[in-house]
């Protein structure tokens, strides 16, 4: 009780009590800030307005299971690979995509070694992971109202019609904390991997995108693809003692082709690229971001909604809070779009699979021919760097609240309205480029912007 006798000091300022509020009414809205604090991002997320586990999905596996059910398609079975590239297929996931992580960092660790490293596929909308002789298929789907939702598919018989079974409880243990910006997300992680696949965790582990130093990059994934000079820490095995200071990847770097200790006709290609991984790393901040931004205005608005009720609020007013939660994830979401702080590179990076030119040719593009898919990859990872991701169904189906402002945040950033160092990476020939670019081939774009 000593805290309600001075909870009234922690209290923002638009939470200054009315001098009617009855006596109950103000010891709830105290209670209720108290013990915000003490509420975790799942719990959070887990009651209205988003119920993360009790909405129904509506993403690309969902609408591809109501397909199945209908008969209106089918998937096809491979004794080898299962379902597998039946699923690509259906998804218009690109076999080029492979990438190969050899650490028991999935659901399905008993089936991952170094020998036997599990591939993970992707495009803009869902990421697929596939394990010799798996009992599933681990999907991951982007779903525009509920962030990532997860699923399996039964890998071991024909005989059960396929069905995608969502998956809550397993997945999120990992998959919703500060690694994935406290919402059920996407995670990539960079480890110290001994020869049976089991992380070195005395060694230390870091959560990667486009932020991280490429030095600390992919431990425990094989890389395939040319670098120059640069180093990562890909298609290293360590022993159980490994000192990260001490450790010498000479003989993993630059390599273009996979250790001949996997089989690769288990997979459908012979690459792990290079390209492939620094795309992934990027979307998954994205992606995170944009789910962070679509939750945070969700909930800010329906916490608004119920203490303005109690505070006698005018309508169409947001509290102070209110307005500081959604731009502030906006903002987080306009620096993630923007490549805020990313990695330089300081020499020539090429893949081997194929991935960089099936990449770049899937994206619209202006009059100019000019595509937000492009890739450098001699500087940076995107020609103009502006994420093609803001072309996703998550990113058009946020919240008006917070879409709008970071349109507004982008175009005050790209027009030089915002002067800060941490957008220094944007000359003027990137935020021109940018603006065309959006101008024509974004439909829904703010009239502001066309002018």
């Amino acid at each position: 009780m000593a805290f309600l006798n001075n909870a009234s000091s922690v209290l923002p300022s638009e939470f200054a009590m009315p001098r009617r509020l009855p006596l109950f009414l103000a010891l709830m809205l105290i209670s209720t800030v108290a013990f915000s604090s003490a509420v975790s991002a799942e719990d959070e997320f887990e009651s209205a307005p988003i119920s993360y586990s009790q909405s129904k999905p509506d993403n690309c596996i969902s609408r591809l299971q109501e397909k199945l059910d209908s008969r209106e398609t089918t998937l096809t079975y491979d004794p080898a690979k299962g379902y597998l590239q039946s699923v690509l297929e259906a998804l218009q996931v690109p076999a080029e995509s492979q990438m190969l992580v050899f650490s028991k960092t999935s659901l399905q660790i008993r089936r991952i070694t170094p020998e036997r490293p599990r591939a993970i596929y992707f495009n803009d909308d869902v990421y697929i992971g596939y394990c010799q002789n798996g009992d599933v298929l681990e999907v991951s789907a982007v779903d525009p109202q509920l962030g990532t939702v997860f699923y399996t598919l039964d890998q071991r018989s024909e005989d059960v019609p396929p069905t995608f079974e969502r998956q809550v409880d397993n997945c999120l243990v990992c998959h919703s904390s500060s690694r994935t910006e406290n919402v059920p997300g996407h995670l990539v992680r960079s480890l110290f991997v001994d020869d049976r696949g089991y992380p070195v965790l005395s060694a230390g582990s870091r959560s990667v995108n486009h932020t991280t130093p490429l030095d600390q990059r992919w431990g425990g994934w094989y890389v395939t693809g040319k670098h120059g000079d640069q180093k990562h820490l890909g298609n290293l095995i360590v022993d159980d003692d490994a000192i990260p200071e001490q450790v010498d990847n000479s003989a993993g770097q630059n390599r273009t082709s996979l250790p001949d200790t996997i089989n690769t006709s288990r997979y459908l290609t012979n690459h792990s690229d290079l390209i492939a991984l620094m795309v992934l790393e990027h979307q998954v901040l994205v992606h995170n971001r944009i789910t962070n931004a679509n939750f945070t205005t969700r909930q800010a608005l329906e916490y608004d909604a119920m203490m303005g009720s109690v505070l006698d609020q005018p309508p169409g007013q947001w509290l102070e809070s209110t307005t500081r939660r959604i731009h502030g994830a906006g903002n987080k979401l306009v620096d993630a779009l923007l490549l805020v702080d990313e990695t330089p590179l300081t020499d020539t990076l090429s893949g081997t699979s194929g991935f960089a030119e099936q990449f770049s040719q899937a994206g619209p593009r202006d009059s100019k021919g000019r595509s937000l898919r492009d890739l450098d990859l001699t500087r940076r990872i995107l020609k103009y760097p502006c994420s093609y991701l803001i072309y996703s169904e998550a990113f058009t189906k946020l919240p008006p609240e917070v879409k709008n402002y970071v349109w507004q945040r982008m175009w005050d950033v790209l027009t030089g309205k915002v002067e800060s160092d941490q957008y220094a990476h944007l000359s003027a020939d990137d935020r021109t480029a940018i603006i065309e670019i959006l101008r024509d081939t974004v439909p829904d774009l703010p009239e502001y912007w066309k002018q």
